[in-house]
């Protein structure tokens, strides 16, 4: 599974569930700051808060903005329904592994978005603390999932230049900053069993 971050809460994952590679987007948005990838062509577009000011995608992609569950091209959506009217927390699941997707917020989780959200092996957490978690909230979210893998977003970048440096997440939860991946490559086997693993993303 290759992931690699987009600006904001906006990602691209290439994943192999059977023998055809499938890309997923979620929030894919005109960013009003910066730059964001001209021409996207996923088989499967997730939105955390509807479709409004979304990029236009190529390849028809198939869509979801609305809490539910379907199965298609061999990978598991499930969404739930954010704190908002007409936002999502997503989790994908794909390759025998799971993703959580909590979109850009700033309450603790529900019971119910608990259920969906829990279990996840990577956990993608807003930390920038503009109109979302801050370091410390991101810290308690992460303790709450207990994923093995996290990566930190809606952080300061040229789409968000107001929100925190992701480096006050780092410090909060512990970890080294040792710099930011281009794009991650996970497999199951090589997920970590003990602590778990921060990976900052250098928006593509």
């Amino acid at each position: 599974m290759h992931i690699s971050w987009l600006g904001s809460t906006a990602f691209r994952i290439q994943t192999k569930p059977d023998a055809d590679d499938v890309v997923v987007v979620i929030d894919p948005y005109k960013p009003k700051e910066g730059t964001f990838p001209r021409s996207l062509t996923p088989q499967i577009a997730l939105f955390t808060r509807g479709e409004e000011d979304a990029i236009t995608l190529s390849a028809d992609p198939f869509t979801l903005s609305h809490p539910g569950e379907i199965e298609t091209k061999g990978v598991l959506v499930t969404t739930v329904q954010g704190h908002e009217k007409n936002t999502l927390m997503i989790r994908v699941d794909s390759e025998h592994m799971s993703i959580g997707h909590v979109g850009h917020i700033s309450k603790p989780l529900t019971d119910e978005q608990l259920e969906v959200i829990s279990g996840v092996d990577i956990l993608c957490v807003p930390v920038g603390g503009k109109d979302c978690f801050n370091a410390e909230a991101a810290v308690k979210m992460v303790n709450t999932i207990e994923p093995r893998i996290v990566i930190p977003m809606s952080f300061k970048s040229d789409n968000d230049p107001e929100e925190a440096d992701v480096s006050a997440f780092l410090n909060a939860i512990g970890a080294p900053n040792d710099g930011a991946e281009k794009k991650v490559i996970i497999k199951h086997k090589d997920l970590p069993q003990e602590e778990t693993r921060i990976i900052v993303l250098a928006k593509e």
